[in-house]
């Protein structure tokens, strides 16, 4: 009842995201070893980039824990891992500079950053709720409850969406600004590209398995709605 022939593409996906997450673990720990050319740690570069992008007021914080670095858009603060903060390698400076592009993002009202930002709290809830509808729907065959989980399911999907090209973007504007500063070189790229490269694969891979599950989902759901008329 539960097994569907997209469950090998969910699994081929599911091992896709096992891989990225080993490669961003892998390509951080190589690339925390190359020193960047600029010789800047990664708070350093964060606040060089908050100042020149009228961001003084941003605070840039340490935080325990490894590849815990995240930007607070509610206490409109970065906030860097130590490794991080202290760390002079190009894995330092390209996670430091990645999360200053959310704060840029923020201060700019990037599109796809506010509407993920309205988002959130509905497909916090959603993504609880809509696991537990749909297997009370499948236990009880309840079309009624697939078709809520589904819905809720979906909202959920479509935050995961939302959220691919704003990593990309912070991505890409970190990119721009560190060499239009001077804190890395034409020779810093390709490290740079691998560790923001490997970080968005992740969200991408794991946005697939939702995708297919939800496609998975859908195809069930109207199956069964078939076989009732």
């Amino acid at each position: 009842m539960f097994f569907h022939p997209m469950d090998f593409l969910i699994l081929i996906a599911f091992g896709l995201t096992i891989w990225a997450q080993f490669k961003v673990k892998s390509s951080f720990n190589h690339w925390a070893e190359v020193p960047a050319s600029g010789g800047l740690t990664g708070a350093e570069v964060a606040r060089y980039i908050l100042n020149n992008n009228n961001l003084p007021n941003v605070p840039v914080e340490v935080v325990p824990g490894r590849l815990s670095d995240h930007y607070d858009p509610m206490a409109r603060t970065v906030r860097l891992s130590e490794e991080v903060y202290y760390g002079r390698s190009i894995a330092s400076v390209s996670v430091a500079a990645h999360e200053v592009g959310h704060a840029i993002q923020h201060d700019t009202s990037y599109g796809f950053l506010t509407l993920r930002h309205r988002i959130f709290p509905i497909a916090n809830i959603a993504s609880g709720a809509a696991p537990l509808l749909l297997l009370a729907g499948f236990l009880l065959q309840a079309f009624s409850l697939i078709g809520v989980g589904i819905l809720l399911f979906s909202v959920a999907v479509a935050f995961q969406l939302i959220t691919l090209p704003v990593e990309y973007n912070a991505s890409s504007r970190a990119k721009k600004l560190m060499l239009a500063g001077g804190m890395i070189h034409d020779s810093d790229r390709k490290g740079v590209n691998k560790v923001l490269g490997a970080a968005a694969l992740t969200y991408l891979a794991a946005t697939l398995i939702s995708v297919l599950e939800l496609v998975k989902y859908l195809f069930i759901f109207f199956q069964g709605q078939t076989e009732e008329e």
